[in-house]
């Protein structure tokens, strides 16, 4: 079983954007102050089940994975994590920039990049090795977890290298807004989220922010520890 604090490293949308409060209200909980919120006027009326629906992602916050969560390797500190994180930050880089829209990705529904970003995808594999050294090797029970026998070979390899199945090739870029639906139940809810992410009216999204988040225990949500801007290459602004 893993040890906590668990930690992450995720991608989230700057505090009191329209993207962070429309993530938000949507799951009932804020990342960044660790409480719990109303969820949007109405939504309740079309599903009166929206708290059992977001109660998977509730539990993480409003996200996009970069690095899974992990328990400290021994001998590192939280300090030097977000130590690590900062230098990471302040390296410049090209900043990655989506079209972002609400779609149905495994069976859950998120918000997710409208076509490929290579910038994205590179942002990620850093993240993935730029930090392995702080995760401690998964346990038994953590590997079963992840259900080997329903993941690709490369799936399993990743896996056993990086402590999760879905870096490298296999990453797809997701801000997580429900639990896994059945299909009768996703179509009006997609129908629904669709309607309510237009309203932002979000076209692009750079995508130039990472966080660190904390799990305490295992009934604990994870929240917000410290939370950095990228730093662009020059002549990219």
């Amino acid at each position: 079983m893993a040890t906590y604090p668990r930690y992450a490293i995720y991608y989230v949308s700057a505090p009191g954007s329209d993207l962070d409060r429309f993530g938000a209200h949507t799951l009932g909980y804020d990342a960044f102050s660790g409480e719990d919120l109303p969820f949007p006027d109405g939504i309740m009326q079309m599903a009166p089940d929206w708290r059992d629906l977001t109660q998977e992602p509730r539990k993480y916050g409003f996200h996009a994975t970069l690095k899974a969560p992990f328990s400290l390797a021994r001998g590192k500190t939280e300090a030097e994590l977000l130590a690590a994180c900062e230098s990471f930050t302040a390296t410049p880089r090209p900043i990655a920039v989506i079209r972002p829209i609400v779609d149905s990705i495994s069976g859950f529904i998120a918000v997710v990049p409208a076509e490929p970003s290579p910038e994205l995808e590179r942002l990620a594999s850093e993240c993935t090795t730029e930090f392995e050294s702080f995760r401690a090797p998964l346990t038994e029970e953590d590997r079963a977890r992840r259900n080997p026998c329903a993941l690709t070979p490369r799936q399993r390899e990743y896996l056993d290298r990086w402590g999760y199945p879905y870096v490298m090739e296999d990453f797809r870029f997701h801000m997580t807004l429900t639990g896994r639906l059945s299909a009768e139940r996703r179509i009006p809810v997609l129908t629904m989220l669709r309607h309510r992410f237009s309203e932002i009216g979000l076209k692009t999204l750079p995508i130039d922010r990472i966080a660190v988040f904390r799990q305490d225990d295992s009934d604990s949500r994870f929240r917000i520890v410290r939370h950095w801007k990228l730093r662009i290459t020059d002549g990219e602004r």
